[in-house]
């Protein structure tokens, strides 16, 4: 009897061991954007990434990069190669993730989201909504869809945001670090603005990549154009472009904006668009960047007279990351309030201290004052 009983001892250890070691996970109510309560086994194993890449690394840390199973990773590659290659070199399990498409291009494929088994998908709000009822396929499949936005460029969306990723990862307390940090970097800028009681400057934004010879998006209520009325600034684009679109030249000219940015990527198609971010050089920036100003009528503009025409990455746009762009949006509208700013450093030590790559190359830059 003793032997059995030390036999049935033994096999309850093993088993509480065995239960032990296998149950990480646990079920977690998570509201997302949308407000909607999904329950989701956390931390989340398997996870299908839709968008925001980088803010789900920063957050999740380096676990999270063996826990994807799935991605929709072709605007990320085609639009920042540099940025995924030096991903890939850090984290060579991501070259065996399986892209399921894209939503832009309607080549988002549920069928290949359902051979990747993930045990939560993440998506845009604008892909969920673009997705619409093809996403009752993952509900009768038993998967469940969490709703995250940074697009809207709003403090709420992306505080929120940071936190359901934090839930996810099950990393709630990297995830707060990461958007009390942000928080105090919008706080900051609101309140110094708040007190100076100055008129706002004008501001135009436009995503450079078809080059002078034709105007692009602008922004008016979200991204850019939201990060304007975050930091200060008089979007012009604002009366005429509801989300995103371009904005008649004359209208432009009409407006005379008093900071100018121009957005661009590092993969361009056309051989004088705004190119910026990583491996490109600043001469070939400055470079792209004067091409814009010797667009027609753009000499008289105030932003171009007095050499307030700067050039901005927009691959750190719809990112908890743009804290370092609304900082340089600011100081770039509000020279003399923000002088102590960093936004480069700003950029540069979140890699630093949330990811595993080191990015160099030009990311935000002023133009360089025409010689008389």
């Amino acid at each position: 009897m003793p032997l059995k009983k030390s036999l049935i001892k033994v096999t309850a250890l093993l088993t509480l061991c065995l239960c032990s070691c296998f149950a990480f996970a646990k079920p977690t109510i998570i509201e997302d954007v949308l407000g909607r309560k999904v329950s989701v086994e956390t931390p989340a194993k398997r996870v299908l990434l839709g968008f925001y890449i980088e803010d789900y690394f920063a957050v999740g840390g380096d676990e999270a990069f063996d826990h994807l199973a799935g991605i929709s990773s072709g605007w990320f590659i085609k639009s920042r190669p540099a940025i995924w290659n030096m991903y890939v070199a850090s984290k060579p399990q991501l070259a065996q993730v399986p892209d399921v498409g894209n939503v832009q291009d309607q080549t988002f494929s549920i069928e290949k989201v359902l051979a990747s088994k993930p045990d939560v998908v993440v998506l845009a709000d604008w892909q969920f909504k673009a997705l619409g009822s093809e996403l009752g396929r993952l509900e009768q499949a038993g998967i469940p869809v969490v709703v995250i936005d940074y697009n809207a460029q709003t403090l709420q969306r992306h505080v929120a945001s940071t936190r359901i990723l934090g839930q996810l990862t099950a990393k709630p307390e990297r995830a707060e670090q990461i958007a009390k940090a942000y928080e105090q970097v919008v706080t900051t800028i609101r309140e110094r603005v708040a007190a100076a009681h100055v008129v706002k400057p004008k501001i135009y934004i436009e995503l450079g990549d078809k080059g002078p010879s034709e105007y692009s998006y602008t922004y008016g209520k979200n991204m850019w154009g939201a990060m304007a009325e975050l930091v200060g600034g008089d979007n012009i684009a604002a009366p005429f472009v509801e989300s995103w679109g371009t904005i008649h030249p004359e209208q432009l000219l009409a407006s005379k904006p008093d900071v100018i940015l121009m957005a661009g990527y590092e993969s361009v198609v056309s051989p004088t668009a705004m190119q910026v971010g990583q491996d490109i050089d600043a001469d070939n920036v400055q470079r792209r960047l004067k091409g814009f100003t010797l667009r027609a009528g753009w000499s008289n503009l105030p932003a171009v007279k007095n050499n307030r025409v700067y050039a901005v990455y927009h691959g750190a746009t719809r990112s908890i990351m743009d804290a370092a762009l609304m900082q340089f949006m600011a100081k770039a509208l509000y020279p003399d309030l923000f002088a102590d700013l960093d936004p480069l450093a700003t950029y540069l030590n979140f890699y630093q201290q949330y990811l595993p790559i080191r990015p160099q190359g030009t990311f935000m830059l002023g133009i360089a004052p025409t010689a008389s």
